[in-house]
């Protein structure tokens, strides 16, 4: 039977977004709420979230209402990477002088000019759904082979606040010859190959700015000669 030209056609739906109205790859919907809740700062207001992708990690477009110091409100438009939170950590031998570091091939330094991508590196990896402590842990076993006994927490720090959301937790810890269980080197199936470096340290200091040019490592070198392991002992100050 022939539609009456006066019945409406029906509007296609949209369809269905993974992450948003479905479960993406990793099972995870409603991705386009987080930011909405934020309440905290008093001159900001979250008006719009848009997922972008979450095939692996979670990219939004988001637009906000910024209340300039002058009390005019603007809208601003700002991007946002988030790859969860992450750990790493500083293995050190106050003994020999030492430090543990990684070496493994780094794609995204690839692409933005270093010369063969493989940097050196302080162990390292993102929380996954476990804490801090637990997680760099499990990176220090899977990276260096060493399964280290007390950790200090050394500091936390955001690493890319214009467009990354991860905040980074630091560690160091000691190690030695009995702290060793294993060849390390990561996880093949993860696609990780990597080589451990043990460095004299004042030798990892010079580096600096040489072939060390990841920003996790520099700030852990420099902590540990300016208040860690290494630094120089103060003297007590005068009555």
């Amino acid at each position: 039977m022939a539609m009456d030209a006066r019945t409406p056609a029906t509007a296609p739906q949209p369809a269905p977004v993974p992450g948003v109205d479905v479960p993406d790859a990793r099972g995870r919907t409603g991705l386009d709420q987080t930011g909405r809740e934020l309440t905290g700062n008093p001159r900001v207001r979250v008006t719009d979230v848009r997922l972008l992708s979450s095939n692996w990690h979670v990219f939004r477009a988001n637009t906000l209402e910024y209340q300039r110091a002058d009390g005019v409100w603007e809208t601003q438009h700002r991007e946002t990477y988030d790859r969860g939170n992450g750990a790493t950590i500083l293995l050190y031998s106050v003994e020999k002088r030492t430090v543990l570091l990684t070496r493994q091939f780094r794609y995204p330094a690839y692409v933005n000019g270093h010369p063969d991508g493989n940097l050196i590196e302080a162990a390292a990896g993102l929380l996954d759904d476990d804490d801090a402590l637990t997680a760099i842990r499990r990176e220090a076993r899977e990276e260096t082979g060493h399964e280290i006994g007390e950790v200090s927490p050394v500091f936390e720090a955001y690493m890319s606040p214009g467009s990354v959301t991860e905040k980074l937790f630091f560690f160091a810890a000691p190690y030695s010859p009995d702290t060793r269980a294993d060849a390390g080197g990561g996880l093949a199936d993860e696609g990780e190959e990597i080589e451990l470096l043990e460095i004299d340290f004042d030798e990892a200091l010079d580096r600096i700015g040489g072939d060390i040019i990841d920003a996790k490592t520099i700030m852990l070198l420099q902590w540990a000669a300016l208040r860690g392991p290494f630094a120089p002992l103060r003297p007590s100050p005068v009555e």
